[in-house]
């Protein structure tokens, strides 16, 4: 416990300290040349943590809230849509105390697509399908929870199980998660996948990479390209992958959800809560931010995370975005540079599931970054992707997200790095959305969570 309340006060005071210190570089620390003002000093922090700071878990409650059996205060999302130019969310906040950092960084006015947009499902019976990636000749790749690997032709026809997937923990958040297809595909055939695995102590998020045979049936010559700390829970493994344009592997890692793990995602030292960067052999990066400094966790790109599962690309400045699922009424869109905090479990919008606060209610500190834009009462976003086609042009550089509890597909329209317009699609399928991808056409395809998981593409009406 005190080593733990200890962290949390270093972590205060260290951020206090190095804004007043961000301009004068200390002599002989090591240069990091993507963190401008890099929120959180691991000098201060690694010597008090190792690489696995949860070997004595905290007895106590970081951020002490109501108690556990307080019940979870849940709204339906209503079935009208308000008027094009009004503000699309009509529920009342979660947390009504908190107030936007800036203008329309939550709740934009609604927009219409002008273009009649067919909704065809193309496949169902998917069993809580989790991603899908677009081979260079259209099929796709999906992955279901379960640990099924698949392949789908453009008319819904779906493969059986491909062979070679290794063992997966499948309960809860744990399962199969995102496949991605390497960008040189077509003349190596490798793919990637990350999902939950076995441990001697424990089950964690891992990383493979392999190649799949001419005849689409089995994946070989599988490696490994990373692997988390064990954990015993079932919540909160993150999961998401890209391949940015710089041709690193991002990915996505969670702090477990617990109070006594939480503070994770604020320690360098430790991968959890994080984005990390790799190569896509598995090896580091030696422009990482924190590559060159001692203690920390060298695959690290950016801290205060707690549950990324969509990552994308920026088709103007090959930027990343983020979806993080927040507490109740604080999901958000994170544009990320490499070095920043994003804030968890320090600031947050929203309050924890048992109604109670967290950081005291805090939606802003110093040293931490807003996020582009944030849901209360929440949606609980997952795959998100930027539209690049010409296929619907008013669609063109819009952000596309999957929202699980929102039962829809949000288009949020973009300007300057800015949202200022919002969309809810597919509503009239009730149910669950969990990724979205956009085909080599310039149509949209998403997969539905559920054990009945539907294949859906989203193009102009014929």
């Amino acid at each position: 416990m005190k080593s733990t309340l200890l962290l949390a006060a270093t972590l205060l005071a260290g951020t206090a300290f190095l804004q007043a210190r961000a301009q004068e570089p200390e002599p002989g620390r090591p240069h990091r040349p993507y963190a401008e003002r890099p929120p959180v000093d691991p000098a201060i922090l690694v010597e008090k943590a190792t690489r696995d700071p949860f070997v004595q878990p905290n007895d106590m409650a970081l951020f002490p809230g109501l108690p556990p059996s307080a019940p979870v205060q849940r709204q339906p999302a209503p079935r009208e849509q308000p008027s094009e130019g009004q503000v699309l969310e009509r529920r009342p906040p979660v947390n009504p105390t908190q107030q936007p950092a800036f203008a329309g960084q939550t709740r934009a006015v609604a927009v219409r697509t002008k273009t009649p947009i067919e909704e065809e499902v193309v496949a169902r019976g998917l069993s809580y399908p989790w991603s899908l990636a677009f081979m260079p000749d259209g099929r796709m790749l999906v992955t279901e929870k379960s640990g099924a690997l698949r392949v789908v032709s453009r008319q819904g026809e779906v493969s059986g199980p491909i062979s070679g997937v290794p063992p997966v923990m499948h309960a809860g958040d744990c399962g199969l998660l995102a496949v991605l297809v390497d960008p040189d595909f077509a003349s190596n055939r490798l793919i990637y996948l990350s999902f939950v695995g076995y441990r001697p102590n424990g089950h964690a998020l891992m990383v493979v990479r392999g190649r799949l045979s001419a005849d689409d049936r089995t994946i070989g010559y599988v490696e490994q390209l990373l692997t988390l700390p064990p954990f015993s829970g079932i919540n909160h493994y993150a999961g998401g992958m890209v391949i940015g344009h710089d041709g690193k592997l991002y990915v996505g890692t969670s702090e477990w959800i617990t109070d006594e793990t939480r503070i994770a995602a604020q320690l360098p030292a430790s991968p959890m809560g994080k984005i990390l960067r790799i190569n896509r052999d598995g090896s580091i990066p030696a422009d990482n931010p924190y590559v060159n400094v001692s203690g920390a966790e060298p695959r690290v790109w950016s801290i205060g995370h707690r549950d990324p599962e969509g990552l994308a690309l920026d088709p103007k400045t090959g930027g990343l975005w983020i979806s993080d699922h927040g507490p109740q009424g604080g999901d958000e869109i994170d544009r990320v540079e490499p070095g920043h905090n994003y804030g968890w479990p320090l600031v947050a919008y929203g309050k924890r599931y048992d109604g109670g606060l967290l950081g005291g209610g805090r939606s802003q500190f110093p040293g931490t970054e807003q996020p582009a834009y944030y849901w209360d009462p929440a949606i609980a976003p997952a795959g998100i992707a930027f539209y690049t086609a010409d296929l619907v042009p008013e669609w063109k550089g819009n952000l596309f997200v999957a929202a699980l509890g929102g039962r829809h597909l949000a288009r949020l329209v973009l300007e300057d790095g800015k949202v200022t317009g919002e969309e809810r699609l597919l509503r009239g399928n009730d149910q669950r959305v969990r990724d979205v991808k956009q085909a080599p056409d310039g149509a949209l395809w998403v997969v539905t969570d559920d054990f009945d998981g539907r294949l859906i593409r989203l193009s102009p009406r014929r």
